[in-house]
């Protein structure tokens, strides 16, 4: 199959994400479709190690940091992530490049070629698991990290029988927000640990921690008790943390992201890789695999005059996150825009608090393309709150719209979902794209 091909076909399979499947949805959710589906190609998830990572917020900032840390070991590695900002062969990686369009649709098109002879139908995102672990096997990578997709327990890459399990957070996406949420969500993350393996915990969250351990990982290593950040510091282009986990300390770790967040992430993604090797990591190794570290569309910094940020924080923890980022490290001389789009399922009014959209000099309101919710939706939510939102429901021209009303000294923020930051990041790109072509062809 060509790339358009395997991703049609993709498309036609349940999308769980899509259906909104919550936490506790046990008659929907399953591993019965990826269990079948890893046999029939021979369970190539067997053929690596892995770290498998969960989380509400800060799962795909901890698996690029593990990534480039085992990438400056010398290690073979694979990337499983998602979503994707603008093309779908960017969730499953080797070394940090995306699987080539020719070997997606050549495995897409195996699993087409047996799925209807399995007695249960696998998901969307199990098929896309597969192609992942598939790959992995062929390319012979030494250990593979891997996010989950939703949840925990009944996702598609439970299949694993993961060395070390990493817990980020624990927020309320993929759920109703009924009474027990939180411990539904718990039970449902700590479905990944797995007995006698590390587990490394990103939270004091005593309830939290209990569900973990009764899945009993050894050792459970978390935050703030075995896993400390000793000090965290702003500096010139990201933040210099001082960190200590059970294998060792570690000082002065430049890493170049933003965010105070940032340097608890960067705790959990160090002991996870140290509790692979069961060892501490070289201070020299360890600086150096970290200079390579990129997380694209979270608090990135994609322009200058005016400043254009890009963060796909998708829930109100995420937007409050933003919001102390912009405060503490991103002060401006000008103004401050917010572009902003979200899914369904999401309060608009919580959103928008979250983020201090009230603080703003203007608010311009998008809709994603993939389960949006109505632009007009969000801008009544914010009209209650005594904020004036302009509707411009493309992203693209929403943040065309900002840089109309903004100067040099402003600063643009498009966030609310990844998928809204997915779609403005790729028109970016390919506007820096047809100027270096313009450029090179004078």
């Amino acid at each position: 199959m060509r790339l358009a091909e395997a991703e049609a076909w993709l498309s036609s399979r349940i999308d769980h994400a899509a259906t909104g499947a919550v936490a506790g949805d046990t008659d929907l959710l399953s591993l019965d479709g990826i269990r079948g589906l890893m046999a029939a190609v021979g369970d190539p998830q067997e053929a690596f190690r892995s770290i498998h990572v969960t989380g509400t917020n800060g799962k795909g900032s901890t698996g690029r940091m593990a990534t480039s840390i085992l990438d400056g070991l010398g290690l073979s590695v694979g990337t499983y992530s998602s979503p994707h900002l603008s093309s779908i062969t960017e969730r499953i990686q080797h070394n940090g490049a995306a699987i080539p369009d020719e070997d997606f649709g050549r495995l897409v098109g195996l699993l087409a070629a047996i799925v209807d002879q399995l007695s249960v139908r696998p998901t969307h995102f199990d098929l896309l698991t597969a192609v992942a672990f598939m790959w992995f096997a062929e390319v012979a990578v030494d250990v593979a990290v891997v996010e989950v997709g939703m949840l925990g327990r009944f996702d598609s890459t439970n299949v694993l029988d993961a060395d070390v399990a990493v817990f980020t957070s624990l927020g309320k996406d993929h759920t109703d927000g009924s009474e027990g949420w939180r411990e539904r969500i718990a039970w449902e993350k700590a479905g990944i640990a797995m007995a006698g393996r590390p587990a490394i915990v990103g939270v004091d969250d005593e309830m939290f921690v209990a569900a973990i351990r009764a899945e009993g990982p050894d050792p459970l290593i978390v935050r703030d008790h075995e896993l400390l950040v000793e000090d965290d510091r702003i500096a010139l282009g990201g933040r210099v943390v001082d960190l200590s986990t059970p294998w060792g300390s570690h000082d002065d770790l430049f890493v170049p992201v933003h965010g105070a967040h940032q340097a608890g992430n960067l705790a959990v993604a160090v002991a996870a890789v140290e509790a692979l090797l069961d060892r501490a990591i070289d201070d020299e190794v360890l600086s150096e695999s970290l200079q390579t570290v990129t997380i694209p569309g979270r608090f990135e910094v994609v322009a200058r005059e005016p400043t254009i940020v890009l963060d796909g924080a998708h829930n109100p923890d995420g937007a409050r996150t933003v919001r102390h980022t912009l405060d503490h490290e991103f002060r401006t001389l000008g103004s401050e825009v917010l572009v902003i789009g979200a899914t369904t399922g999401k309060d608009p009014a919580e959103m928008l608090t979250a983020f201090g959209a009230d603080r703003f000099d203007a608010v311009i309101v998008c809709e994603p393309d993939f389960r949006p919710m109505p632009a007009d939706e969000m801008a009544a939510a914010a009209a209650a709150l005594g904020i004036t939102a302009e509707v411009v429901r493309d992203p693209v021209e929403a943040l065309a719209r900002a840089r109309a009303v903004t100067s040099e000294q402003d600063l643009i923020i498009v966030s609310g979902s990844l998928y809204v930051v997915g779609i403005v990041r790729s028109a970016l790109l390919d506007l820096v794209r047809r100027m270096e072509s313009d450029i090179s062809g004078e």
